[in-house]
């Protein structure tokens, strides 16, 4: 799979999903140090990640973490993507180098468990600094692979604009059709993005933790990953996350 979040048009595609802004209503978690603990309805919480402990680029990022972070093998697509080399923690954080010829991606949960969710909860806080022309999606793909499954992405979009989210088309040959609403926010501060999948049903956007759309077609309902990637291109900067956490669906 290769992601292009580089398009011009990403103001996109067809808008059916109507921005709103409310509170999460349902459920609630233990806070601890603002990294949230805990199931929330029928969200059970099965991974989380805050990179507390330092590991360096070049192998000490992929061993200390490694059953938390499954990244592409260097090289893959055509020689964009260079994990190893890229990826590093340090202050509490994964940083994300951004070099403008070398790109980073890979599926975030264990070797065994990062690639079944049928529904769930995906949350992850980030910011980017620098990096323009570049830019990251974080994606929920089919892991047959099979783009008629159904893609959902968010946050995605070039550093210098706001993040959005696309939700594709499950409709053999307008896979690349999406659903897009923007969050109207920066890359540049702090921000926490949510998405609650219901299989066959809806998906849940959250920002924040304020609902910002709902989708109720072409909603998945086979296993996905949850991933992201970030480009080869663009000025140099850093692409940050602090914390990241999934849910699996249990109706």
């Amino acid at each position: 799979m290769h992601k292009r979040f580089t398009r011009t048009a990403l103001v996109a595609l067809v808008v059916t999903s109507a921005l709103i802004a409310a509170p999460l209503a349902d459920g609630s978690a233990a806070q601890a140090a603002g990294v949230p603990v805990g199931n929330i309805g029928k969200f059970k919480q099965n991974y989380l990640e805050s990179f507390s402990t330092a590991a360096a680029a070049n192998g000490p990022f992929a061993k200390t973490y490694a059953n938390s972070w499954q990244p592409y093998p260097d090289g893959m697509g055509n020689g964009q993507y260079w994990s190893g080399s890229q990826i590093s923690a340090t202050g509490g954080m994964m940083d994300i180098a951004l070099s403008g010829t070398r790109g980073a991606a890979g599926t975030f949960g264990t070797k065994n468990g990062a690639w079944s969710f049928v529904g769930g909860k995906f949350t992850v806080r980030a910011r980017a600094v620098g990096g323009d022309t570049n830019g990251a999606a974080f994606i929920l793909w089919p892991t047959s692979n099979n783009w008629t499954e159904g893609e959902i992405d968010y946050p995605e979009a070039n550093y210098e604009t706001s993040p959005m989210l696309h939700q594709h088309s499950m409709i053999a040959g307008k896979e690349d059709t999406a659903t897009s609403v923007s969050t109207r926010v920066s890359w540049r501060d702090w921000h926490t993005y949510s998405v609650e999948w219901i299989p066959g049903k809806s998906v849940r956007y959250l920002l924040d933790d304020r609902v910002i759309a709902t989708v109720t077609k072409d909603v998945p309902k086979t296993p996905h990953r949850y991933m992201f990637q970030t480009g080869n291109w663009g000025k140099a900067g850093h692409l940050y996350i602090d914390w990241i956490t999934t849910y699996t669906y249990q109706p």
